[in-house]
């Protein structure tokens, strides 16, 4: 049996890139031949502190249990056939680990989905932003066997620093992606939702001054939810924040009528893989989406979702959803055929089993 070792920051069912993106595969892999582990440094407890404001002696802490974490994986590297590194082996700007993994008898796979060689630190952690050096993404790309990028257009960055790049889009499990509720009362309120977090919430702020409008317009027809950030506070909109939860993921989700991706266009929002539309796609919640990047890709405009380039259009298209449910509910049903034959875990898992055996195929 093959054995692969999975470079990753967080514990498992933690990361949406991880969760997406490599272990909803892991059982799949198995059955395949492919014996799977997990390296992983951030723990619950250090989440506390990663991305708060200071915390400045348990972020050394973690920065050196990291340290120790990938010696110790440097130093067993040969043990493995692959060594799949999903964004980065370490925090900080250094290349040291993938280097070191590069010269091991195992194959390196480099494996993202976000425009990292971009400038891009959380608020959190601004004071200490010239610790990173976004320009490694491209040496890592560059010493890498192969590349899993999660859209064309980071597939096309890719290719300036390696010839063996493959799209592998981040895709949806559709048997866990069924929605538990529905609105079936026409008396409730619909609900507008989006899910994100700490880090993205600036995103869902773009949609505030329509969804203000749509309350102005509506009263309490209406009812706004965000997930992911619990410190989000909106009191025009009546929101608090809900904690993100993989246990009630699912049926936080489906309490949502539609399904919100607002977006800035720019060099960073270009390469990001869709995930929260494709989320709300597959559990049939009709979504809107900004048309930057893959979301042009995914949505077809008016079939199974819509796309909004600007505050008139946003606002003219969340009220057409608003007022006709049965378009939701048709609509609905259009994404998640989309998700399953495009986006969805069994569409794509056989690529990956092509992809590791030409990994190793290369002399």
């Amino acid at each position: 049996m093959k054995k692969i070792l999975f470079i990753a920051s967080h514990r498992p069912d933690r990361s949406p890139s991880q969760r997406f993106r490599f272990e909803q595969f892991v059982d799949y892999f198995e059955e395949n031949g492919f014996q799977c582990e997990q390296s992983y440094f951030i723990s619950d407890n250090d989440d506390k502190y990663l991305y708060s404001k200071g915390a400045y002696i348990q972020k050394l802490r973690i920065v050196l249990k990291a340290i120790f974490m990938r010696l110790k994986d440097v130093a067993r590297s040969n043990e493995f056939d692959i060594i799949f590194v999903q964004r980065e082996a370490f925090l900080l700007g250094s290349t040291y680990f993938e280097r070191q993994f590069s010269k091991s008898k195992a194959k390196l796979l480099y494996d993202f989905d976000d425009s990292i060689w971009l400038d891009e630190t959380s608020d959190a952690n601004k004071k200490l932003s010239w610790l990173k050096y976004p320009g490694k993404i491209d040496q890592i790309i560059s010493i890498s066997d192969m590349v899993f990028a999660g859209n064309k257009y980071l597939a096309n960055y890719a290719t300036y620093f390696n010839r063996n790049v493959k799209i592998v889009p981040t895709v949806i499990d559709t048997g866990r992606h069924i929605r538990t509720r529905r609105k079936t009362d026409s008396a409730l309120p619909v609900c507008i939702g989006w899910t994100g977090s700490i880090t993205t919430i600036k995103h869902f702020q773009y949609a505030v001054p329509v969804l203000i409008k749509l309350k102005e317009k509506y009263g309490d027809r209406v009812v706004f939810k965000v997930i992911g950030d619990p410190n989000y506070i909106n009191k025009d909109l009546h929101i608090k924040g809900i904690a993100w939860s993989s246990a009630t993921e699912i049926e936080e989700l489906s309490g949502i009528n539609i399904g919100i991706m607002p977006l800035p266009d720019d060099e960073w929002t270009k390469g990001k893989c869709g995930l929260k539309g494709l989320q709300y796609m597959a559990l049939e919640i009709p979504a809107i989406m900004s048309p930057v990047g893959v979301n042009c890709e995914i949505i077809n405009d008016g079939v199974n979702g819509f796309l909004a380039k600007n505050d008139e259009e946003w606002f003219e298209k969340l009220s057409i959803l608003i007022d006709n449910a049965d378009l939701r509910e048709t609509m609905g049903k259009e994404a998640r055929r989309t998700v399953i034959e495009r986006y969805s875990k069994d569409s794509e898992k056989g690529n990956y089993i092509k992809y590791f055996n030409e990994l190793l195929a290369i002399k």
